[in-house]
């Protein structure tokens, strides 16, 4: 979300179209440029992306790019977008990656302050960097190495990982400190999440971008045993309404 706001800001003069949103109206856009920025998953697209990817109408004149933000390797994010772009006659003109701190508490917690802060840094050199491109409308940068990792990651993971995420909703549990607030049920994209008779229920169209875990006000939200007693990550840009305001 910072790298879209970051990038709005640096190329002036355009319109942030939360996905989500998107997803649920007209998905024509007559714009001259348009770029989807997401985060990396398992080396490859979010589902939803790839929902998106397949549904927006644009004119092949259109300058198509995609900004990947990631906390280690790429993968094949890139790759991936021009595909599904290529068969429905449409071109990606341009794909940057953006290194942010990693989030995903299953593996691991958030990364110390001053790692964090370095890294928020280096975003904001980078960002002006990318708009320098798009503006003067650059093509054929696919920022994707190294090339081997990249793809053997994305081979591995991403291929039967990304089918299991739909119903990955199931290994999330509450503990005892849940004060039944629903802001989980707010800060979903998707919707999937429900506060019935004072119980949560997850659906099965789970997106697994665990911001109802890292959202949580008193932490309650647990994926499987991983994330117990693990520190949860939050951009200091960023705040619940942004998050709330992205469906």
């Amino acid at each position: 979300m910072v790298v879209a706001k970051d990038l709005n800001r640096a190329l002036g003069n355009t319109e942030l179209i939360p996905v989500a949103r998107a997803l649920s109206g007209n998905s024509e856009q007559p714009f001259e440029a348009v770029g989807v920025i997401y985060p990396v998953y398992m080396f490859g697209l979010p589902l939803i992306i790839r929902e998106f990817l397949n549904k927006i109408s644009l004119k092949p004149t259109t300058y198509i790019f995609s900004v990947a933000t990631l906390g280690g390797l790429v993968g094949r994010a890139h790759t991936l977008t021009r595909s599904i772009l290529k068969r429905r006659d449409l071109d990606l003109a341009a794909g940057f990656s953006v290194l942010m701190p990693g989030n995903y508490i299953p593996l691991y917690g958030a990364l110390p302050q001053e790692k964090q802060d370095e890294i928020f840094k280096q975003e904001k050199e980078r960002i002006r960097s990318i708009a320098k491109s798009i503006n003067t409308r650059q093509r054929g940068i696919i920022e994707e190495k190294p090339f081997v990792a990249n793809y053997l990651l994305y081979r591995i993971f991403y291929r039967g990982g990304m089918s299991l995420v739909p119903s990955s909703g199931k290994n999330f549990w509450t503990t005892e400190s849940c004060t039944k607030c629903g802001l989980c049920v707010k800060v979903c994209p998707v919707g999937n999440i429900e506060l019935v008779r004072g119980s949560l229920r997850w659906l099965n169209h789970c997106q697994h971008c665990m911001a109802c875990l890292q959202w949580c006000p008193p932490e309650a939200i647990q994926y499987k045993k991983n994330t117990l007693g693990r520190k949860r990550y939050r951009h200091p840009e960023v705040d619940v309404m942004d998050i709330i305001n992205q469906r």
